[in-house]
């Protein structure tokens, strides 16, 4: 990452929370605003304790101000992560969902459980951190919702109905909270990367390979998805936090309902 000292502090006074932001692109979002001046808060479900019992901060340079245990998935969860958020810093002004989870797994044989546990992550987990924060932002009239999502949200894959339909369902919902924030000066956008090179396709790859059986590995697929764009790389999550970033200027505000694909021109 650049050095933060070389970044104005545009973000100064504000407060943003971000779901699922101790990993991945995440993460890669709180130490960016983190940098242009914003007290950040992050919650995951999987925040680990150090010997006092209080949140362990990330191995990744740049320490958050609030962490705390969070479960999209649970209304009971929600508020009080957002108790604390609010206690621990104040208003949220800005609120990036970056949680999120996926499988490989086709239409015949896919469970109602695996269906609801992705939905309920992807896009019910964004909708109920929304309708916390939202309220407030139109009060103060300024709030940016920032919403991750991906090519997925426009482009159908085999083998991933549930994942394709959160993210078109979260793109939905961005426009829908677009309209709700707009005379209040409150901005909503999607941003949707393609494939990002974070420990979560490391995995997801892994699975792939184990899946096919072809004598493949997660990091063969890896390699072949570079092959495979236009740019002959893997995004990196850096790039996904500088356009969050960018989407919290006061400039950025006529962006709100857009969706920004960064791909690096390719389709998936």
């Amino acid at each position: 990452m650049p050095d933060a000292s070389a970044r104005d502090d545009f973000l100064k006074g504000r407060t943003a929370c971000i779901t699922g932001g101790l990993s991945g692109v995440g993460l890669a979002i709180a130490q960016a605003l983190a940098a242009h001046g914003a007290a950040v808060a992050v919650g995951s479900r999987r925040v680990e304790k150090d010997p006092d019992g209080d949140p362990k901060q990330p191995t990744a340079a740049g320490a958050m101000d609030h962490i705390a245990v969070l479960d999209v998935c649970d209304a009971v969860s929600v508020d009080a992560f957002m108790r604390s958020c609010t206690d621990s810093l104040g208003p949220v002004d800005i609120l990036v969902n970056a949680a999120g989870i996926t499988t490989e797994k086709g239409v015949v044989g896919h469970s109602d459980a695996l269906w609801d546990q992705i939905l309920n992550t992807n896009l019910t987990g964004a909708f109920r951190m929304t309708r916390a924060c939202l309220p407030g932002m139109i009060e103060r009239k300024w709030g940016r919702i920032i919403n991750i999502g991906s090519t997925a949200a426009t482009v159908g894959w085999k083998d991933n109905p549930a994942y394709c339909a959160s993210k078109a369902g979260l793109l939905g919902l961005t426009r829908c909270v677009a309209l709700e924030g707009a005379a209040h000066g409150v901005g909503c956008t999607m941003i949707s990367p393609t494939w990002v090179e974070t420990e979560l396709m490391r995995v997801n790859t892994a699975e792939v390979a184990e899946r096919e059986g072809k004598g493949r590995t997660g990091q063969d697929i890896i390699s072949e998805i570079r092959r495979q764009n236009p740019q002959q790389r893997i995004i990196q999550p850096e790039e996904v936090a500088a356009t969050a970033a960018f989407l919290c200027r006061d400039e950025a505000f006529g962006l709100s309902m857009d969706n920004i694909q960064i791909t690096g021109g390719a389709l998936w």
